[in-house]
């Protein structure tokens, strides 16, 4: 099904998300500071307002989800690009703490609609073959998101100050994502509006059996919930996301803590960014050659040894700290590339383009709390320990689980079938 017209689309995402994230995600942490000064809020008052974004876009996930399945993503990603805009531009101008809140739990509601989780469900139709290629260019583009987004909002605060900077972003996004939304995102035609949807009665194909090869699952949300490979994956993936989340808030204090300077903290952080571009690109052709459910527990037992290598770090002593903090950069880094595309895969295979966006919105609002908690977690260990050591042998044991996790549901995709219903 891929034709010229999914490929534009694919393009189109590609700028979007690199825009969204950029302006909606990752530009915040620019302005924390500034914020705090002028509004006379601590540090734990931003982070909550920060979380609140978080909540809310994954309890929205799966409404969202519901409608790109059911009308497509075109009206969806249009009005929730024009509401980020008025967002930001809300934001520019609150005076107190509930009025960040506020602003931020609008903008949760626009992340939900119009970055990754909307985007797929759009563009995981419009391919079967080429389909993990698609996610690849988009998400490749989108990795490069804070590269681009974190110096320019920087710059223009020094510039023109917080506020005027959050106006001119939101202008910024109306600009580079609403027309694309609107003129290029189009629902794939094998899905359109004539189609009645499948029942979900219709039997699950098995990611490793005998699934017929020219046909994909179709598998509704109330049959996927049915099966045992469906709780595992959204245990694996919600755990995963808390680690990356929790390494994210934390990485620039445990590394600082540990006595490296600014300069070199900020080379291994920002290297993270690098690496996890070529963790896509590397992940792509692995997906190729091994079954997506191995290629998935093998992207989670990296971030495992990733962890375990910055674990090792904190305990070494001498030249082997560098070492062992760059190859932990480089591992994780890679883990993060990776897993994006894992998961896209991992759910299309399994429960079909046709209900991706209703599948997939369902595992992240029921992982919807572990993303905000997890850096409040390890916060809470680092305090109680006096030091990050022990957190970060939590973060261990984290990653561990989600690779289990994940194996796990893997096996239930071979072996098992939901209850009333056999294999294709």
């Amino acid at each position: 099904m891929a034709t010229s017209r999914g490929w534009r689309i694919a393009w189109a995402l590609a700028v979007t998300q690199t825009v969204g994230y950029g302006i909606l995600f990752y530009a915040y942490g620019v302005f924390t500071v500034p914020m705090e000064r002028e509004l006379g809020l601590t540090r734990d008052r931003t982070s909550l307002a920060f979380a609140a974004a978080l909540l809310v876009s994954g309890l929205a996930a799966l409404p969202a989800g519901r409608i790109v399945d059911r009308y497509g993503g075109r009206a969806l990603m249009t009005l929730g690009s024009l509401a980020g805009g008025a967002a930001l531009v809300a934001w520019s101008r609150v005076e107190t703490f509930a009025g960040l809140v506020a602003t931020q739990a609008v903008i949760g509601l626009v992340l939900a609609a119009v970055t990754y989780e909307v985007a797929f469900a759009v563009l995981v139709p419009w391919f079967r073959r080429d389909r993990l290629r698609a996610l690849l260019l988009v998400t490749f583009a989108a990795g490069f998101a804070s590269t681009i987004f974190v110096p320019l909002a920087t710059s223009l605060e020094a510039w023109l100050g917080w506020r005027a900077a959050l106006a001119t972003l939101g202008a910024t996004l109306w600009i580079a994502t609403v027309p694309l939304h609107a003129f290029v995102v189009r629902r794939a035609p094998a899905y359109g509006a004539g189609d009645r949807p499948a029942r979900e009665e219709e039997p699950v194909a098995d990611a490793g059996g005998d699934a017929d090869p020219t046909a994909e699952s179709d598998v509704g949300l109330g049959r996927a919930v049915r099966t045992a490979s469906f709780w595992w994956w959204t245990l694996g993936f919600a755990v995963d996301r808390g680690v990356i989340v929790a390494v994210a808030a934390h990485a620039v204090p445990l590394l600082l803590e540990a006595g490296h300077g600014p300069e070199r903290t900020a080379a291994l952080v920002g290297s993270i960014g690098a690496f996890q571009v070529a963790g896509r690109v590397a992940f792509a052709p692995l997906a190729e050659r091994l079954p997506i459910g191995t290629a998935t527990v093998a992207t989670f037992a990296l971030r495992t040894t990733a962890l375990a290598t910055l674990a090792a770090s904190l305990a070494a002593s001498g030249p082997a700290v560098l070492v062992l903090l760059w190859a932990f950069a480089a591992a994780f880094g890679l883990a993060n590339g990776a897993s994006t595309l894992a998961r896209a895969g991992l759910i299309a295979e399994r429960y079909g383009p046709r209900r991706y966006g209703t599948v997939s919105g369902a595992m992240t609002t029921t992982a919807a709390f572990v993303q905000p908690a997890a850096p409040l977690v390890l916060g809470a260990v680092r305090v109680a320990q006096d030091g990050y050591f022990a957190a970060v042998l939590v973060l261990v044991g984290a990653a561990a689980l989600a690779a289990l996790a994940i194996a796990l549901g893997n096996a239930g995709a071979r072996h098992g079938t939901p209850k009333g219903g056999g294999t294709r």
